[in-house]
């Protein structure tokens, strides 16, 4: 059934949580969700994938829902925990899917199993925050949160904490435009769809409501250096980025592109953060499995 919870266990004795969405008998590709996020954000392509025959397969990262906390955990122990959940999928080869903070999980993916990844897709794709020079391209939340982590990291977990029992409500249908309103029009109009807004709120809330801690380690995997430089990445990329996407700015995404040796930049110029995953998910598959 599709986006039912399913458990993987690992060799370790860990569970990785996951659902699957699509064509249960379609090309693999893996979904990598963004922050704060869990599985069920891969709804937004349920409808695209079935129409491609494309099977989504997306797992929570440890710590997040329903998948054992690792609390030190690193960026580059993700390929290692993929190549095992597809080798237990009976799957050799696949591609990869990343919407926003999903992007290092996928790009480390690419770069240490490129024998098992064909091809990856980063849509509204994180870049490598700590080599940034200039972070004015970036949401103001997040430089704050940087900001703190830097000078009072004790408080920001405090911080975190007090946050999780609102992030975790859910918000009542008379609520949401009131959230809708800090964000710009044309992010706004597609999450007025409750299937679309369900997909990417839900999704996070739930990763709220299962750990506070959970969702501050995978915050840690952004505010440090991710293993690897971006030049060394040969898997064949897909980067899709909005020109009106404020959280991280189309300029960073450029600068990620002329980094990566083999990447197909699509910027699209009337798409924000939300509405490019949203509006052009048929799109991005597509390219993806061509």
């Amino acid at each position: 059934m599709s986006g039912e919870r399913q458990i993987f266990l690992r060799e370790n004795g860990a569970a990785v949580a996951f659902s699957e969405y699509g064509d249960p008998q379609g090309a693999p590709v893996f979904f990598c969700h963004g922050w704060p996020s869990s599985r069920t954000m891969a709804e937004l392509t349920d409808e695209a994938a079935r129409e491609l025959g494309v099977r989504i397969i997306s797992p929570d990262r440890p710590g997040i829902r329903d998948s054992k906390f690792d609390p030190n955990r690193t960026l580059l122990d993700w390929p290692p925990l993929l190549s095992e959940f597809a080798a237990h999928l009976q799957i050799d080869k696949f591609k990869v899917l990343a919407i926003s903070g999903g992007a290092p999980y996928a790009y480390a993916a690419a770069w240490m199993i490129p024998e098992r990844v064909e091809a990856i897709a980063v849509v509204s794709g994180a870049p490598p925050i700590v080599e940034l020079e200039d972070r004015s391209g970036m949401l103001r939340l997040y430089n704050r949160l940087l900001a703190l982590r830097g000078s009072r990291p004790g408080l920001l977990r405090v911080l975190f904490h007090i946050a999780r029992p609102f992030a975790s409500m859910k918000l009542p249908i008379r609520v949401r435009p009131l959230l809708l309103k800090v964000l710009q029009p044309c992010d706004a109009n597609v999450l007025r769809d409750s299937k679309s807004f369900e997909a990417c709120f839900e999704s996070a809330r739930q990763a709220w409501r299962s750990s506070a801690t959970g969702v501050m380690t995978d915050a840690e995997i952004y505010a440090n250096h991710w293993g690897f430089p971006l030049e060394e990445v040969r898997v064949p990329v897909r980067l899709w980025h909005g020109k009106k996407d404020r959280t991280f700015s189309f300029r960073l995404a450029e600068q990620v592109a002329t980094r990566l040796p083999n990447c197909e930049f699509h910027l699209v110029d009337d798409a924000g953060h939300y509405s490019l995953p949203i509006r052009h998910t048929y799109e991005i598959l597509t390219d993806l499995m061509r």
